[in-house]
């Protein structure tokens, strides 16, 4: 058999890839829109189903069906194939995506507001403590701080063996490489903004 056919062809993996990148990018489209796969499937007219497969690489979209999908937000089919060769300047973490919450249960609720996809040495969180809840964390890589301001109600910040309250306006920076927890030091729901900055 000659080699030559066994080569792979360029184009072939070049479309693949501009494929995938069309499918991410109708993914955000919706997600910073703010909209549910029920809606865009109304404002394009393209069924559901073939929208969640599309967004989860499972379907390549015609171009016809991209076409609808693009007119929906407002753009044409050139727009959306520009857009997914580059990084959007505005990456939005919608309030009601359920993929940032990183925990939930009665005493606490984590939210994450940094971008799920982004390598990154800071990390930038929502605290909701119920009363009595408290977010307790074993020891950060070393050189580890955390930097936290409060929204609601009122906290107990303790780092090691030092302690201190907070209450709505406050901030503070301590040593997240050592035992360090935040507790609701109020009668009500308290909450933070919790910045992890790693060394």
């Amino acid at each position: 058999m000659d080699n030559a056919d066994e080569k792979e062809d360029p184009t072939e993996t070049t479309a693949e890839q501009i494929s995938r990148q069309v499918c991410q990018r109708i993914r955000d489209l919706r997600q910073q829109a703010g909209w549910s796969l029920d809606v865009l499937s109304k404002a394009c007219g393209v069924s559901r189903s073939m929208l969640s497969q599309i967004e989860r690489e499972q379907a390549n979209p015609t171009l016809a069906v991209t076409v609808k999908i693009a007119s929906a937000f407002g753009l044409n089919v050139t727009d959306l194939f520009q857009y997914s060769h580059r990084t959007p300047n505005i990456d939005v973490v919608r309030a009601a995506d359920p993929s940032h919450i990183f925990r939930e249960d009665p005493d606490c609720t984590i939210r994450t507001l940094s971008p799920l996809n982004l390598e990154k040495d800071v990390e930038l969180y929502e605290v909701r403590l119920t009363p009595d809840g408290s977010l307790q964390s074993a020891p950060h890589f070393e050189g580890t701080r955390e930097f936290l301001t409060v929204q609601k109600g009122s906290v107990r910040v303790i780092s090691e063996e030092e302690e201190t309250v907070l209450g709505r306006g406050d901030s503070a920076s301590y040593k997240a490489d050592v035992p360090h927890e935040i507790r609701n030091d109020g009668r009500g729901e308290a909450s933070v903004i919790l910045v992890v900055i790693y060394r």
